[in-house]
């Protein structure tokens, strides 16, 4: 990068960090560090709610699925709206009534202590090691392409993000969401007017949709049920909406960012604002990695994304090998741009072959760079796509804001998070289990605790090995323990006559199977005869419909069917 692009990037980054601090300067009590001291309107709480999903992953491996399969992976997100008014009706007004800092307190006043603490030790376990990956994926993509060794970046993002999070609480997340959110909607137009003007100069609107359309990147849609496949129209209403439900209505990364509202209409006015704008904002990000594909379609693409796997096998024994796939790959793709440009309708008849032949190619070259002894950062090569692309076509200056907008997404979900952690462990461990006489200054001690987790962030994401598409990393994770913990709390709104022991070991039975099931899929389908592969969507259902299933089973065991006192 140049030197501007540079003094873009650490500008900003080191202004959200002031700003952050300045900003909440005045958060010297319980109330005000933990919750905003309530004061936080409607349109900050939906940006904060926006901020805190789009994590950097979002900006880097989302637009590659968009190159690689198209707009399919908008489906995830389909149950968003119908989580949101559920959540909006249904959660928000026990919460507020309650005026609880977490989610979890409210299982206690429902079941018990034991439950409690069960169901806010699963969030720490897996939001603590999802912001292990918010912040090692953006870092490994961006030493590959930048050429800064991993551990500065991952120290860069993590410090940064300690520095104002443990300064201000809650209120610095949502200032700090506030401008981040600015940034990155900023860039991100910037980027798509970009790449659409150069493929204007070229091409037709028409003509772009439709080289996009042969190439079957414009199906957002999917009709045909089959729960082996991770996205479909089904699997994004159904098993998307118990995964919305769970993310944003009981893990505390999310909470956290409406508790914090002035009332109970500025908090659904704030949910209602994600309900309407985060579909659109996925089909945007999606639709600027389907453009980056049709400008590959009459441009020629890099031979891999991933430039530094290319330098390396080109010093390895196999260079001459590695040479001849490369002007066979160079060959293909001037085939393919003239008969895009000469001959349309004969390269939509020979598609399938020209795809065919791209692959195999493509196979090959993985392949020989696998046999050179290249060890990938990541499993998927479309994870490099936009940030390729970013710094060899875009200007100067604006190759620092973009990287100004994955920092930023990264610094925004990771403080989220961290916030998160630190109320958590204080609220329901700290203040809950330790006498009063024993407790220090509240504050402090949730300072310490969020500068904690940070510490745990920075140093999971040192040692941080992954495969398959970074964006779906995260997913997964989240859908091993959100089941588990969305059915604890449906138990809670919904069936009065469950009692805590009942609903305390349904989760824990629940929590092992999704885990057995996931893991041990193929080994459960050949000792059984029966295919149990299902898309992973599919385990946040299951995980909620195991927990209140069992709950049911065991509490019909224990023989107590009282009604609990309505909360």
């Amino acid at each position: 990068m140049h030197w501007i692009d540079w003094c873009v990037l650490f500008g900003t980054l080191i202004f959200i960090t002031a700003y952050g601090v300045y900003k909440s300067r005045g958060s010297k009590d319980e109330d005000s560090y933990l919750a905003s001291g309530h004061q936080t309107p409607w349109w900050a709480i939906g940006l904060s709610i926006m901020a805190t999903q789009a994590s950097a992953i979002t900006f880097l491996s989302t637009p590659g699925l968009g190159y690689s399969s198209g707009l399919e992976f908008a489906q995830f997100y389909f149950g968003l709206p119908i989580a949101m008014i559920i959540i909006a009706f249904g959660f928000v007004p026990l919460y507020h009534k309650l005026k609880v800092y977490t989610a979890y307190e409210f299982l206690e006043n429902r079941f018990n202590l034991q439950t409690r603490l069960l169901t806010a030790l699963l969030f720490l376990i897996q939001r603590g090691l999802a912001a292990g990956i918010t912040i090692y994926a953006p870092s490994i993509i961006l030493s590959q392409m930048l050429g800064f060794p991993l551990h500065w970046n991952i120290l860069t993002i993590g410090i940064l993000v300690i520095i104002y999070t443990v300064s201000g609480g809650t209120n610095a997340v949502t200032q700090t969401h506030k401008q981040q959110m600015a940034i990155i909607f900023l860039g991100l137009f910037i980027a798509f007017g970009l790449l659409f003007s150069r493929l204007k100069s070229s091409l037709t609107t028409g003509e772009i949709m439709e080289i996009a359309s042969v190439g079957d990147r414009l199906q957002a849609v999917d009709w045909n049920f089959n729960i082996k496949e991770k996205y479909n129209i089904w699997s994004g209403l159904i098993a998307g909406t118990f995964l919305m439900l769970s993310y944003f209505g009981t893990d505390q990364s999310q909470v956290q960012r409406y508790l914090s509202g002035k009332s109970i209409k500025e908090i659904r006015t704030g949910l209602y604002f994600n309900a309407v704008l985060k579909i659109p904002m996925q089909f945007f990000i999606l639709f600027t990695g389907v453009l980056v594909f049709v400008y590959y379609q009459v441009n020629q693409p890099p031979t891999h994304f991933d430039h530094l796997a290319v330098e390396y096998v080109e010093q390895s024994e196999y260079a001459e090998e590695f040479e001849q796939l490369q002007l066979k790959k160079t060959a293909l793709n001037d085939e393919r741009t003239d008969l895009i440009q000469n001959d349309f309708e004969l390269y939509a008849s020979h598609k399938e072959e020209l795809e065919a032949k791209r692959l195999t190619i493509n196979q090959e070259i993985d392949e020989l760079i696998s046999k050179s002894g290249y060890a990938a950062p990541v499993e998927k090569e479309s994870d490099f796509v936009f940030i390729h692309f970013v710094l060899n076509f875009l200007p100067v200056g604006l190759i620092g804001l973009l990287m100004a907008v994955i920092f930023s997404a990264a610094m925004s979900s990771t403080a989220a998070e961290l916030n998160a952690l630190g109320t958590t462990s204080f609220v329901d461990f700290y203040k809950r289990l330790l006498p009063q006489e024993r407790q220090k200054n509240s504050v402090l001690v949730s300072k310490w605790l969020t500068a904690f987790w940070g510490i745990v962030a920075i140093s999971f994401a040192l040692v941080a090995q992954f495969l398959d598409s970074l964006v779906e990393a995260v997913n997964i994770l989240g859908s091993l323990f959100y089941g588990t913990v969305l059915g604890v709390f449906l138990v809670a709104f919904y069936f009065k006559r469950i009692k805590g022991k009942s609903v305390f070991f349904a989760a824990i039975a629940s929590e092992i199977i999704v885990l057995i099931l996931f893991f041990f899929d193929a080994q459960l389908s050949e000792i059984l005869a029966i295919d149990l592969q299902i898309g992973y969507l599919w385990h946040n259902l299951l995980g909620a419909a195991f927990v209140i299933a069992f709950a049911h089973l065991i509490q019909g065991i224990r023989g107590k069917t009282e009604l609990l006192p309505s909360t």
